[in-house]
C-alpha cells in the first residue's frame, strides 16, 4: 500500500513540475505520466493560462519541425507574425533563418525542430518577463525531452540568457559549447536573425 502511494505521489510531483497545477492524463499511454508525442503535448497545453500573456495572444505558438530532429533551435518569443500564424520564426527573421539552414543543407522540417522559450507573444514585442519565462520553462523542457536533440542552438540574447541563467551578452556566450542544466546535450549560442538583418557583417 505504501509503495503504491509513493508511486502516485511521484507521478503527481512529475506532473506538477511539467504542467504546473493542471493535471493531464494520456489515456492512450497509461504506463507513462507524460505524453509521448509532441502533438499530444501541444494539445494538452495550448490553452495555457499560467501567465497574463494568454489574455492578448492570438495563437499559442508551440513549435514546428522534425519531431526526431538532431538539431533544436530555441528563440525567445513569438512576434506579431508568429502570433498571427501560430508558427515560430516566420516573417523577415524567419526567412533569413531559412536561408541560414539551407546553407548547411537543412530546413525547418529536415532534421531540425524550432521553438521558443515563450509560447505566447509579449505585447508590443517587449522582452519576456522573468515570471513568464519561468511559467513556460516546463513546456520547453518537455519539448526537449520529446525531441531528444543532439545539439541545442540558442538563437539570440534573450533565449541564451534564459536557458543558461546568465546575464552575459551573446558575444561572450557564443563560440563555445554550454550545457543545459544537467543534460549532456551541448548548447551553442548564436545571434538572432533579427540582429543579423541590422548587422549583416555578423552573418558569418
Amino acid at each position: 500500500m505504501t509503495k503504491n502511494l509513493n508511486v502516485k505521489k511521484e507521478y503527481l510531483l512529475q506532473n506538477q513540475e511539467l504542467f504546473g497545477k493542471e493535471i493531464f492524463l494520456d489515456i492512450a499511454q497509461q504506463s507513462s505520466p507524460f505524453p509521448n508525442q509532441l502533438n499530444t503535448f501541444e494539445k494538452n497545453i495550448c490553452n495555457c493560462e499560467k501567465c497574463d500573456l494568454h489574455k492578448s495572444r492570438t495563437n499559442f505558438v508551440f513549435g514546428e519541425g522534425d519531431k526526431n530532429a538532431s538539431l533544436l533551435l530555441i528563440g525567445e518569443a513569438p512576434g506579431a507574425q508568429e502570433d498571427l500564424e501560430g508558427r515560430p520564426f516566420v516573417g523577415r527573421s524567419g526567412k533569413l533563418l531559412d536561408k541560414i539552414l539551407k546553407a548547411i543543407d537543412r530546413d525547418r522540417f529536415n532534421d531540425t525542430y524550432i521553438c521558443n522559450i515563450l509560447k505566447c507573444r509579449p505585447p508590443n514585442n517587449r522582452d519576456p518577463a522573468h515570471d513568464e519565462t519561468v511559467a513556460c520553462r516546463s513546456y520547453l523542457e518537455g519539448q526537449i525531452d520529446l525531441v531528444k536533440p543532439r545539439l541545442i542552438l540558442a538563437v539570440g540574447r534573450i533565449a541564451a540568457q534564459a536557458l543558461l541563467h546568465s546575464d552575459f551578452p551573446v558575444g561572450r556566450l557564443r563560440g563555445r559549447p554550454h550545457f543545459l542544466n544537467d543534460r549532456q546535450v551541448p548548447l551553442v549560442v548564436t545571434y538572432h536573425p533579427a540582429y543579423l538583418l541590422r548587422s549583416p557583417s555578423q552573418k558569418r
